[in-house]
């Protein structure tokens, strides 16, 4: 997307990135390679405008040693006048079969917040042979600059990430554990372990933390460490 991207908002940011990555071809030749030499799980987060992008981006990924995918459904789709994939829950279904009938690793599907209904969309995605759900992704805003007159990022909106959407995500959360039986990844304004903890106990198995390593980049070991802390206490 065009400059500027980013914009702080109270308790957290909007990005408008769009999808900038150096593509698949790339990625295969430089980027597992290079996570390779380290003891770690590679999850690759996974996203198109239009089925066959997904579809040809997987089957690319098939033979290749990572251990899980993350699709990314937010993304707009082109064939459905631009309504992300994830907000319809029949798209959700049959996008997550067919990335299933060629996927040789796990699959998560990640969620979009700009919904209805978010337990119909895990169901679909469930329905679909997902392995696991991860959300929430980002909430869509805006923000306008009332010196300049003008909106805060070139794309008008953004996605809103950061400690504001917490008490959305983990609400969520809580409503797609009793609504599915699949693990679910929980995220969204994680930014300590008190915040990780809070997401276990709404029924997440797993959790993610984006926005706060842009202030704090040791976060995801203090988060470790403090989850272990309140296990022992």
């Amino acid at each position: 997307n065009p400059t500027p991207r980013v914009a702080e908002v109270y308790g957290g940011m909007m990005n408008a990135i769009g999808l900038q990555n150096p593509g698949i071809d790339l990625f295969c030749k430089r980027d597992i390679p290079y996570l390779k030499n380290y003891d770690t799980k590679i999850i690759v987060n996974v996203c198109g405008h239009a089925p066959e992008e997904y579809l040809e981006v997987v089957e690319r990924l098939a033979d290749e040693p990572i251990d899980m995918m993350e699709i990314n459904i937010s993304c707009p789709n082109v064939n459905a006048g631009f309504l992300a994939f994830g907000q319809d829950a029949k798209h959700v279904e049959e996008l997550t079969r067919q990335i299933k009938k060629i996927a040789k690793q796990p699959i998560i599907m990640k969620l979009t917040p700009n919904v209805t209904d978010i337990t119909e969309i895990a169901k679909a995605a469930e329905a679909g042979g997902a392995d696991a759900v991860s959300l929430i992704n980002t909430l869509t805003g805006m923000k306008i600059d009332i010196n300049r007159k003008t909106f805060a990022v070139a794309n008008k909106t953004g996605g809103v990430s950061g400690p504001i959407v917490k008490p959305i995500a983990v609400r969520m959360v809580y409503q797609v554990a009793q609504a599915v039986n699949i693990p679910i990844i929980g995220m969204g304004g994680i930014s300590c372990a008190e915040d990780a903890i809070e997401f276990l106990l709404a029924g997440a198995s797993a959790v993610s933390v984006g926005t706060a390593n842009f202030h704090n980049p040791a976060v995801t070991m203090e988060v470790i460490d403090g989850i272990e802390a309140y296990m022992k206490k």
